[in-house]
This record gives structure tokens, C-alpha cells and sequence, in this order.
């Protein structure tokens, strides 16, 4: 989740910036959201190293992490935002996160002949589009998340956790094959809105 929200605060006695004891405030690079999203990172090699593993008990494995490191992605956008910790560090480590949690999935679908090649292509490309398109304009400001893109997240995360799944525990081909398609869709469209948005974002501020 992109962490979009920042705000001046009082610094309370004995604190620091953003009202948070402990050197926890927004200058902190270290702080509570963005040590979550280095977990997340941190992660990704254990979900992969799991899923290659093979065997039930393994892909269950790789799933519990895929679960857990989803999980991170979902608070640590709402710690920062709340407590006043959003920092620069956040801002490009996190969707940097993200990425390689879903990127690194894909992949691993795709080469064990589970996922097919031109699905994750056109995920890849929307995700790595978009991150850069972020980073070029966030001079200028920064694209909030929007509804569609949490709904993008949501349905990738649903749509890798069934392929994932050990085949004993698999739901039908189709039902799983029906989320992605729609998390396919989903994710071109927000990616799409995306580029028009830092469109007038760019054309605005300049």
C-alpha cells in the first residue's frame, strides 16, 4: 500500500516529530512501517525457496508466508499514515516491496509451468510501469492510492494464495483461473488511471 498521507504535528515532551516516543517520528528511516515493509522484502526469498521446495507441506509453507508477508503490506501503510511516520525511504522501499512479493510470484508460477508466460508479462509490466511512473513525478507529489489499485492488490494476493495452493487443497482450475483473469483486468485498468493521473499531476504542478 502506498503511503500517501504525511502531515505536520506537534513534537509532544520528550518525543519526536509525528508524536511518536522513541524516535519513531517521520524522520526516522527505522521506524515501525518501515522495518514492516523491510520484512516483507526480507520474505520474499523465503516464499520462493518454499515454493520450489515441492510437496504439500512446502507449498503450504510458501503460502503461510505469501499470507504473512500480504499481511505487512497491509499495515505498515496504515502505521505510517496514522502515526505520522511516513518518510522518503518509505515512500520508494514499499511499492519497491509490493513488487517484488506479487513479481516474485508470478515468476516462480510461470517457471513451474503453473501460470501462464503472457499473464504474468502483462502484471509485470503494469506493476514495474506504474512504480516508475510513481518515482517520476514524486518530486512533484505523490499518487495516492486509489480505490481500484487497493482492489488490484487484493484480487493478485486471492488470485497467487489459490495457485499456490498445494493440489489436494486447490480449488477448481477455473475458479482460480476466473480470479486472475479478473485481477488481470483490474490491474490494466488501475494502471491505466494511473498514467492519467500523473498526467495532470505533472501538467498541474508544472
Amino acid at each position: 500500500m502506498s503511503r500517501d498521507g504525511s502531515g505536520g504535528r506537534a513534537v509532544p515532551p520528550g518525543g519526536s516529530p509525528g508524536g511518536s516516543p522513541g524516535g519513531q517520528g517521520p524522520g526516522k528511516i527505522l521506524n515501525v512501517a518501515n522495518e514492516l515493509t523491510i520484512a516483507r522484502i526480507l520474505l520474499v526469498p523465503v516464499f520462493v525457496a518454499c515454493l520450489f521446495a515441492g510437496g504439500t507441506g512446502w507449498r503450504l509453507a510458501a503460502l503461510a508466508v505469501f499470507a504473512v508477508a500480504s499481511v505487512t503490506d497491509l499495515i505498515d501503510g496504515r502505521l505510517a499514515r496514522s502515526r505520522g511516520l511516513v518518510t522518503d525511504f518509505g515512500k520508494i522501499a514499499d511499492p519497491i516491496a509490493d513488487k517484488a512479493l506479487t513479481g516474485s510470484a508470478l515468476i516462480s508460477l510461470t517457471v513451474l509451468g503453473e501460470l501462464p508466460g503472457w499473464v504474468t508479462a502483462l502484471i509485470l509490466v503494469r506493476e514495474v510501469g506504474v512504480t516508475l511512473l510513481r518515482f517520476a513525478v514524486i518530486r512533484r507529489g505523490v499518487i495516492a492510492a486509489s480505490p481500484g489499485g487497493k482492489l488490484k492488490t487484493l484480487l493478485q494476493v486471492a488470485a497467487i494464495c489459490l495457485y499456490v495452493l498445494p493440489p489436494a487443497a486447490s480449488p477448481p482450475a477455473a475458479v482460480r483461473e476466473v480470479v486472475m483473469a479478473v485481477a488481470v483486468v483490474v490491474t490494466l485498468v488501475t494502471g491505466a488511471d494511473y498514467v492519467v493521473r500523473a498526467v495532470r499531476l505533472y501538467r498541474g504542478s508544472a
